[in-house]
């Protein structure tokens, strides 16, 4: 991989996605030129629904990064570009197809209508965040799927939780319900998969729970938002600075994401 590539990539992350640069930064070196590819492509992702208010140029965009999945994935000539070309020496075909998965999903970012129901909201959970996870999990080393997805599903309802407020800036409906009890009750559920996750935590190699440790806020976020749901609405799901930076710290020494 091109240094070039690699600082490009960890520019993108740190710019759009801080605390997952945070995390980065904490694993092992061997990781980071792995995992800045992985997650500046989920980062361009993620963003390009949100670029114009133009809905066919955003599903262009999408389909563009659809169109150089399939390059990686058919293992011929991949398009030059500072993250697709790092991207594709990191993941394989199959991974390929799983972070295609991704891009279909964030199609709803491009449009005003709510979840269909309870089902719709919980898939679009396990492929933007699920897969995500899971190739960036199994591409540093062994990984348990089931382990990863219950782990990931927690992080990404407690990331889900915090854009709330700018969603619904946005005028997106983001909950099938957005009730207090009904926010509480997803925290909770999300806390239970999380206590799973962490109660098969030998089923992830250590190399690559090393990608899990961008969920180290996780548990502290989804208690808020059990506790007091009323937060979620007010943007108020923070942790202070010193308790953020000591966990990671912690979570990286000691392995326990």
């Amino acid at each position: 991989m091109k240094e070039e590539d690699l600082n490009a990539c960890a520019e993108i992350v740190h710019r759009g996605d801080p605390d997952r640069f945070l995390a980065v930064m904490a694993a092992k070196p061997s990781a980071r030129e792995v995992l800045f590819p992985i997650f500046a492509f989920n980062v361009e992702v993620a963003r390009a629904p949100w670029v114009t208010q133009e809905t066919m140029i955003a599903e262009m965009r999408l389909q563009w990064w659809r169109d150089a999945l399939d390059e990686i994935a058919e293992g011929g000539a991949v398009r030059r570009h500072e993250v697709v070309t790092p991207l594709s020496e990191m993941i394989t075909a199959e991974e390929a197809r799983l972070l295609d998965a991704v891009v279909v999903a964030r199609r709803w970012d491009i449009y005003r209508d709510p979840f269909e129901d309870a089902a719709h909201f919980e898939a679009f959970i396990d492929q933007t965040s699920g897969n995500l996870l899971l190739v960036a999990a199994r591409a540093l080393g062994e990984a348990d799927e089931g382990v990863v997805r219950d782990f990931a599903y927690a992080s990404g309802i407690a990331n889900w939780l915090r854009a709330i407020p700018e969603l619904e800036a946005r005028g997106r409906v983001p909950l099938v319900d957005g009730r207090p009890e009904a926010v509480s009750a997803l925290a909770k559920g999300a806390l239970v998969r999380l206590k799973s996750a962490r109660a098969q935590r030998g089923r992830v190699s250590r190399m690559a729970g090393q990608a899990l440790l961008s969920g180290w806020q996780t548990a502290a976020v989804l208690k808020q938002a059990a506790a007091a749901p009323e937060r979620v609405a007010r943007g108020e799901l923070a942790i202070s600075e010193f308790a953020r930076k000591s966990s990671l710290m912690r979570r990286a020494l000691t392995g326990r994401w």
